[in-house]
Parts: structure tokens; sequence; C-alpha cells
């Protein structure tokens, strides 16, 4: 037994991914399941929020909102990403074809908000779970009103006022993010002992985050197998989204001071909600475009997982000494 719970914190994720690309594939190639195929991508695209909402409540209950304090790191990663996003959109205005197709993944890939398992991944690797947290907070309402202002310059066709898409935008983003600050705020101020009780419950988030990133790899490899894509576009993709995660990680790595503070930084920047680019490429850009969010998905978790495996050498060589 002790040997399987070692496996999975080690091997977790990558079994994650492996299982999500397994399941939509079994669909896909079983004729007999394809009526269930709406009913099935509802619940997984819900399932994955609800994981979320899940991963973030548990995030909140364990931090106060005193602990959610601007770095310089903060700037520094919020810089990033919004000069990125608007430089790239300009350049998708005045381009055409295959390369604004390119271009749309990069800029998609840049400005995406923070992932909710970010903090849970950071907290497991020895960073600073509220620095993740504030950011995440950050980056989603920078987002919330950004796109807006970009996606009519980039997709001309694109007739909904600013407002409008700001309300569609808020509504997909905001339900899994304050709301479970709210409710694990409020257990925290009004009923302590269940809050201790959660935070001790806490350290299980790891594992519910398995459960999401399994139902995330559902979605990638769905939207990966209807793009559709000719072999050479598909090269591109992946080439593009590879340097955007490893650009990300590594900037984010560069901006923290000390050891903390870059392992913060470096997923905070770097771990992406790959579920909302999937949906915002889907919706708003080129469709194709939402073929990047499922490839992102892969590399940051493949990454993900070798930090982990670093970790517990680290913490099992310590250990021994």
């Amino acid at each position: 037994m002790r040997r399987l719970v070692s496996f999975l914190k080690e091997w977790m994720l990558p079994c994650a991914i492996v299982l999500g690309i397994s399941l939509y594939l079994l669909y896909h190639f079983t004729p007999a399941l394809h009526p269930a195929g709406p009913v099935l991508h509802v619940m997984a695209s819900e399932g994955q929020r609800l994981v979320i909402a899940f991963l973030l409540f548990f995030q909140f209950v364990k931090i106060s909102p005193h602990d959610l304090r601007l770095s310089r790191w903060h700037l520094g990663a919020l810089a990033v990403q919004v000069l990125s996003f608007l430089a790239l959109a300009g350049l998708v205005a005045i381009s055409e074809g295959e390369l604004q197709m390119l271009l749309e993944c990069a800029m998609l890939c840049m400005i995406c908000p923070t992932a909710s398992a970010a903090g849970v991944i950071t907290d497991r690797l020895g960073g600073n779970l509220a620095g993740t947290v504030t950011y995440l907070v950050l980056i989603n309402v920078a987002a919330t009103f950004l796109i807006p202002l970009v996606i009519p310059l980039v997709n001309p066709s694109a007739t909904l006022g600013f407002w409008v898409y700001v309300g569609h935008i808020a509504l997909k983003v905001f339900p899994v993010l304050i709301l479970p600050g709210l409710l694990a705020w409020l257990v925290r101020y009004t009923t302590r002992n269940l809050q201790r009780r959660l935070m001790r419950w806490a350290s299980n988030s790891f594992y519910i985050w398995g459960i999401g990133l399994t139902l995330a790899m559902v979605l990638s490899t769905r939207a990966l197998l209807m793009s559709r894509l000719s072999l050479w576009a598909v090269a591109g993709i992946v080439l593009l989204s590879v340097l955007c995660c490893f650009l990300q990680f590594f900037a984010g790595r560069r901006m923290g001071r000390g050891k903390v503070d870059s392992l913060t930084a470096g997923q905070a920047l770097g771990q992406k909600n790959t579920g909302f680019l999937i949906w915002l490429g889907y919706n708003y850009l080129t469709p194709v475009t939402s073929v990047a969010g499922g490839l992102y998905a892969i590399w940051q978790n493949l990454f993900n997982s070798w930090e982990l495996y670093q970790k517990a050498r680290e913490d099992a060589e310590q250990k021994a000494v």
C-alpha cells in the first residue's frame, strides 16, 4: 500500500495525462458511445470547473485575506503577460492564413490566466501559496477586461460589445474564482473548528487535481482530434506551445528573489488554466487555436511531474543524511 501511495505521489500527473487521453480515444474509436458524446462533453467540462472550484476553496481555506500581498514579481509577471499579449495581438491583426492562426495560439498562451492547480503544485514544492493565489486573482481580473478590448481587433467578425464580452468571460472565470474564496473565508471566520479540519484535509487537494487533469486531457484530446489540422500546422502549434511554456516558466523563475519566490513566480506565470484557453479560442477566435491549450496542458504537467520528482529526491536525500 505504501508503495502504491508513493508511486501515485511521484507519477500521478503523467498517469492522469495518459488516462485522460486514453479515455477520449476509447470514446472516439467506439461508435456505440458516440450518441452519448454531447452529454459526456458537458460532464467533462463542468466536472473540470467543479474540480477547479474545490481546489481554490482549499487554497483559500489555508490563507487569510491579509496574506494576499503584492510583491515585485507580481508586477513583473503581469507585465510579461499583458505586453506580450498586446504585441502578439498587433501582429495577428496584420497577418493572415496559417501564420495568423499560429500567432493567435501564441497570444492565447501568453494571456491565459494562472491555473487553480498552480497553488497546489507550488505548496507541494515548498513555494508561497499566498503569493500564487494573489497573482491568480490579479491575472484573472486583468484578462477579463483586457481580452474583450483585443477580440474585435484580431477577429473583425466579432460584433458583440465590450461589456458583453466582459460579461461572458466573467461568468466563465468568477464563479470558480470568487465564490470559493468567499465561502472559504466565511468558514474561516465563522466556524474555526471546521476550518482546522479542512486545513488538515487540504493536503489531499493534490489528488483532486489528478481528477481535474484527467478531465482536462479528455477535453484537450477532443480539441486536437476535432481540429483536422494539417501536419505542418500541428507541428507549428506544438513548437509554439512548447516555446511559450518554457519562456513563461523560465521568466517567472528569473523574477523571484530567493528560492521560494523564484519557484512561486515560475509556477504562477508558467502554469495555465488551459481549459479557459481552449474555451476562449474555440468561442471567440479561430477555433483550431483551442488545440494550443491542449498541448500546453501536456507540457506544463510534464514539467510539473519532473519538478515533483526532483523534490521527492531532495527530500529523500535530506532524510538519509
